[in-house]
């Protein structure tokens, strides 16, 4: 049996964002079942977790004797069981793989920049003069992206783990009217958040981190 590892509550803020979101949708879209471990935050430092993940973050993923932490990592090792997930023929997995590394590497760190930018520093007196270089180099990004979905309804060839990736990035920016400034890629976010499979994944996180606050 698969076992998901997350945190017990998260703050009000990071509910429907927490990053075991992604490993649910990939787990709902392959239809694969698994249990879910609740971590408190203080155990996420603990020597015991940290021989699970290093740096004391969540998701942990494990199967059978295997523990997996870093969700593309976690999502690559799930599409082996799941041609949902990852293609069969070896090219398109080749590309699909490709669209992963994409997403985090070429598209989430400059999210990322801007998110603790817009959340965590937004007072502090050098914010406002870092906004619009680091809200540029989002918008080079999310042009390319555009630019890409021209004619397109995926990222590859169908759904895969690399739209669940690119998807999760894009909702960082959840309202700050950036993805709505690019037709294509606000249709791709949309189509991507439609599918059944997303919308049970975000219902059972938010039931999970409200449940926790409810009892708190």
């Amino acid at each position: 049996m698969l076992t998901l590892t997350t945190f017990r509550s998260v703050p009000e803020f990071a509910i429907g964002y927490v990053r075991d979101l992604r490993v649910r949708w990939a787990l709902e879209e392959a239809g694969l079942p698994y249990l879910l471990r609740a971590l408190e935050f203080q155990e996420a430092a603990t020597p015991a977790y940290r021989r699970e993940q290093p740096f004391s973050q969540i998701p942990v993923l494990q199967d059978g004797g295997l523990t997996l932490f870093e969700t593309g990592a976690i999502l690559l090792h799930l599409g082996e069981r799941s041609p949902a997930l990852l293609p069969v023929d070896a090219d398109e997995r080749a590309r699909v793989t490709m669209w992963m590394f994409a997403a985090l590497n070429s598209v989430e760190p400059y999210v990322g920049n801007l998110v603790s930018l817009v959340v965590f520093s937004a007072g502090e007196p050098w914010a406002a003069g870092a906004r619009p270089a680091t809200e540029a180099m989002v918008h080079k990004r999310l042009r390319d992206l555009d630019d890409w979905l021209e004619g397109r309804e995926w990222l590859a060839k169908d759904f895969s783990a690399a739209d669940i990736l690119m998807t999760t990035v894009l909702r960082l920016m959840d309202n700050m009217e950036m993805v709505e400034r690019y037709a294509r890629v606000q249709a791709y976010r949309d189509r991507c958040m439609a599918r059944p499979a997303f919308r049970k994944a975000l219902a059972d996180q938010v039931a999970h981190f409200r449940q926790a606050a409810a009892a708190a």
